[in-house]
């Protein structure tokens, strides 16, 4: 059982939001998880440029470190993300590399994997965030178990019980992923999903081979 954490903060060691995302993963670690931390802004991501060669190849145009952070991602069986709240959203390091999952959406690319999210907020809107991050897991094919969102403007003590919720979750993140849990309004989305992304791929499936291919494979179509 892999579990990889991918932090979104730019302030490296001092991140909060790192402590929260170890969190997870130390919760994780004690129910018997193997996992990893990656800080994304260590990384070279490149902007998408909405150029499609990824549908058509499973292959991006850009060189640098996303298909590497894609392969630690796909070996996982659960992805935990974490983000500090910038002007309501996820930092622009963690949505440039949501951005690059294009392919993944339409071929639900993480079906059967499982994941969360935490994230810190000074003033407001930690639990949309974290609302957001778990909507783009869902969006990508994996089965979400819960969040923590925190605001420590106000009580930067507040961190304190939020990283005790955060290795709950860890732990409520391993057992999902040890009994193979469903929640039926998930599945529902998910099927819906691919039923909409394969009957734009079987459209189309004369341009996008290797998702076509995929969808074939799966047995979707």
């Amino acid at each position: 059982m892999k579990i990889l954490g991918i932090n979104g903060s730019p302030k490296g060691e001092k991140s909060q939001t790192r402590r929260l995302v170890l969190g997870v993963l130390e919760g994780a670690r004690k129910a018997g998880a193997d996992v990893t931390f990656v800080d994304c802004c260590d990384l070279e991501i490149k902007y998408c440029r909405a150029c499609g060669t990824c549908y058509v190849k499973g292959e991006c145009i850009h060189d640098d470190d996303m298909p590497a952070l894609f392969e630690k991602m796909q070996d996982a069986d659960g992805i935990v993300l974490g983000s500090p709240v910038y002007i309501n959203s996820v930092t622009a390091q963690l949505k440039t590399v949501l951005d690059r999952l294009s392919d993944a959406i339409h071929c639900q690319a993480f079906t059967g994997k499982y994941g969360c999210a935490v994230s810190t907020a000074g003033g407001s809107m930690a639990d949309e965030v974290a609302d957001y991050m778990n909507q783009s897991l869902l969006g990508i094919g994996a089965t979400t178990v819960g969040k923590v969102g925190v605001v420590l403007g106000a009580d930067p003590n507040a961190i304190v019980p939020a990283e005790k919720q955060a290795k709950e979750l860890g732990r409520k993140l391993a057992d999902a992923i040890k009994t193979g849990w469903k929640d039926p309004v998930q599945a529902k989305i998910q099927a819906e999903r691919r039923g909409y992304f394969g009957h734009l791929v079987n459209m189309n499936k004369d341009t996008w081979k290797h998702e076509y291919d995929r969808y074939k494979t799966m047995g979707w179509l």
